[in-house]
């Protein structure tokens, strides 16, 4: 069997950013990148849309004329995130190099990547929602947590109205509805599609209600640098607030992940040791268009 480490590579790289978009509880955000423009490394270019408004028809010069402009404005991504393996080659030989690599890569993006990417994404949006105005303070009761939750949904609606479509993303550990005073009754069952993955979900009132973890669902993250902090991977910062619950309109959360070019080397040809050696880097980001924030709420512990 013949060694080839663009081929590993081309299949790692597909089925770790499947992984993600399947397995992270903010997967689903991606799909609103279809039109944004990634051509490698670190910058994206996303379309922004200005056309006329309404004007009076007459009816001998017929319709007043309208324009439509579409600029791409360049966004640089500014999670720059990466690390190196080696797995030594007196435990893996050629034959099973491809299932214990493939095996180590998924567990690690599983346990160390997905939950930094959905921790940041999420202190993302509070920090954008929270500079609109568009968050507030409660401390989760089961008595009070359908009234307020369903108080912070009407917002939303009074702004963007009932056409659009909204997820909610409720910490796991403020997620008391089932047991909130007549939880069972309001409370309904449904699935969500994310990537390709059909997830069984609680909804309340026709909005999917996405369970995250609450170690993922902070306002403020401290991303290590893996150097002097040699465990890398991230943390709550000392000032960070837990979220209880982000209310978003589906559209409005714009994410990007892309895996840059995974890199093997063979025990021949790593100069370090003998040993196998993968690179894995991430860029990723979110955004939420200026005219969007109306169909964000973020609601966090008082």
């Amino acid at each position: 069997m013949s060694f080839n480490s663009f081929e590993y590579a081309t299949v790692f790289m597909e089925e770790l950013d499947s992984q993600l978009l399947d397995q992270s509880t903010t997967g689903w955000m991606e799909e609103n990148a279809g039109q944004v423009q990634y051509n490698g490394g670190a910058e994206v270019k996303i379309p922004k849309m200005q056309m006329s408004g309404l004007g009076n028809y007459d009816r001998d010069g017929g319709f007043a004329k309208g324009a439509v402009t579409v600029t791409y404005e360049t966004r640089k991504l500014t999670q720059d995130r990466g690390r190196t393996f080696q797995l030594d080659a007196m435990d893996v030989d050629e034959m099973n190099f491809a299932p214990t690599a493939g095996a180590v890569m998924r567990e690690f993006q599983n346990t160390k990547v997905i939950p930094e990417i959905d921790a940041y994404r999420y202190s993302k949006i509070a920090e954008l929602a929270q500079a609109a105005g568009k968050a507030r303070a409660y401390t989760v009761d089961v008595e009070t947590i359908f009234e307020n939750l369903l108080q912070d949904m009407t917002a939303v609606r009074d702004t963007v109205g009932d056409g659009c479509e909204m997820v909610i993303a409720m910490s796991a550990k403020a997620g008391k509805l089932d047991l909130a005073k007549g939880g069972s009754h309001i409370l309904e069952s449904g699935t969500f599609q994310q990537g390709s993955v059909e997830l069984k979900v609680k909804e309340l009132d026709g909005c999917p209600i996405i369970r995250v973890p609450s170690a993922r669902f902070q306002t403020k993250y401290t991303f290590l640098d893996g150097v002097e902090k040699a465990e890398g991977g991230f943390a709550a910062a000392a000032d960070a607030k837990g979220i209880n619950w982000i209310i978003m309109v589906k559209q409005a959360p714009v994410a990007i992940s892309k895996t840059d070019v995974t890199r093997i080397f063979d025990p021949m040809t790593n100069q370090n040791a003998n040993a196998w050696k993968i690179d894995y880097r991430k860029y990723h980001d979110l955004w939420i268009a200026d005219n969007s924030m109306d169909g964000v709420f973020v609601n966090v512990s008082a």
